[in-house]
């Protein structure tokens, strides 16, 4: 078969699938923005950079902007079916920016996959959720509309979809739930698993940590509130001042990756702001964005994990932490709901419960024997529920090879 991945961060969620499916004897291209810089696994075209939109108002002007992407692509495949004669048999791209809404229009015989990672609604989800952000409501509402316009149309138009989470596919409407598979991007449970050899060092000092000290490890791509850095940092000084040898380390960027940003600085500073009086901030390390094996590393020798998200997108760390042997601490939010039992497999507190996290911190690390059962039976669910190689690439792959038709 001739196989197309579409994505403007490719390999974005692709990274085994687009391999294994080449190993398999298929020929496999991607088509990604010419900005895109990633390494690939497979061999890759690239299409131009939509020029910026000004529009107004700005109802309008978001889909303008994933038009024009859309455009870009469709242009590209044009001249790849024109000068190059590359019809694909599969067309598999992530609708987020628009990229897929015209490649109907140059390949009419080709089966289209989309991956259906989020679908927007006004209430219930992440946009009511949290009452300290929920300004200007009814503008919000018609915002996140506007949002969800082009998601819908990417899926009514293909084949069919996919979903990595029961809770993600549950946020499409009933229409389009019924065209979308549920098979999660999969964990290297292998390479992620408890070993006794790990250390981290943290940059610039000497200390370095191995398995069972005292660390308590946050991880945002950005630190900002859709993934709850504000709850984390605002339960930090009791979690400090009752555990005087621990340390924390905080992995993720300045900036926002999901919501809205602060009205100045950053929300990284802001918050940090709000409680560095009572921290000893010796004790607080701010990693920024880390290598993938120290990420690992830092995973396999915390005490307790914290993991916050809004009702949205399931991060992949979560997940990868639970493998490594991590106790996670996660918020009792649906998307964790579905990955952890509260006290089986980690332990749930309230998004919003500062004490309730400063607790749940606190005796995780006063009490690391406690939660042993827990570390353990988290990475076993991890293993028998999204195992790379095992459960889900094997499902990813007839996925694709049936271009959706028996996988339900």
């Amino acid at each position: 078969m001739k196989i197309l991945f579409v994505h403007q961060n490719f390999p974005g969620q692709f990274p085994h699938l687009a391999p294994a499916l080449q190993k398999r004897g298929h020929q496999v291209l991607a088509l990604t923005v010419e900005t895109n810089k990633r390494p690939s696994p497979v061999q890759v075209l690239k299409y131009r950079k939509p020029a910026e939109v000004k529009l107004e108002p700005r109802l309008t002007r978001l889909y303008a902007e994933v038009a024009e992407r859309g455009m870009r692509v469709a242009f590209a495949a044009r001249q790849m079916r024109a000068q190059h004669n590359f019809v694909p048999d599969v067309i598999f791209g992530h609708p987020a920016w628009g990229e897929t809404l015209f490649l109907r229009e140059v390949w009419p015989e080709a089966k289209l996959l989309v991956y259906a990672e989020f679908m927007y609604k006004t209430t219930g989800l992440d946009t009511d959720f949290d009452p300290e952000f929920a300004k200007y409501a009814l503008e919000n509402r018609i915002a996140t509309v506007t949002r969800s316009a082009h998601l819908v149309q990417s899926i009514v138009q293909a084949d069919a979809a996919l979903s990595p989470t029961v809770f993600q596919a549950g946020t499409f409407p009933p229409e389009l739930r019924q065209k979308i598979t549920i098979c999660h991007d999969g964990v290297n449970t292998a390479r992620l698993a408890p070993t006794p050899e790990a250390r981290f060092t943290v940059p610039g000092t000497t200390l370095t940590f191995r398995p069972g000290d005292e660390v308590i490890t946050f991880i945002n791509r950005s630190l900002e509130p859709y993934r709850g850095y504000h709850t984390f940092m605002r339960s930090l000084p009791d979690v400090l001042a009752a555990r005087p040898q621990a340390h924390v380390l905080i992995i993720g960027e300045e900036g926002q990756s999901y919501g809205s940003p602060p009205p100045e600085g950053s929300w990284k500073q802001k918050f940090l702001d709000e409680v560095k009086d009572r921290l000893d901030l010796s004790r607080v390390h701010f990693l920024g964005r880390v290598a993938y094996a120290d990420f690992v590393a830092i995973m396999q020798i915390g005490r307790a994990h914290a993991y916050l998200t809004y009702p949205f997108v399931l991060s992949w760390s979560v997940l990868e932490a639970m493998a490594a042997g991590a106790m996670v601490v996660g918020s009792d939010t649906a998307p964790l709901r579905e990955v952890i039992e509260d006290g089986v497999t980690g332990r749930l507190v309230d998004f919003f419960d500062i004490k309730g996290w400063s607790e749940a911190l606190t005796d995780a690390l006063a009490h690391p024997e406690k939660y042993d059962a827990m570390r353990r039976a988290a990475r076993a669910s991890v293993v028998a529920k999204y195992d790379l190689e095992t459960i889900c690439l094997p499902r990813l792959i007839e996925f694709v090879e049936t271009a959706g038709g028996t996988l339900a």
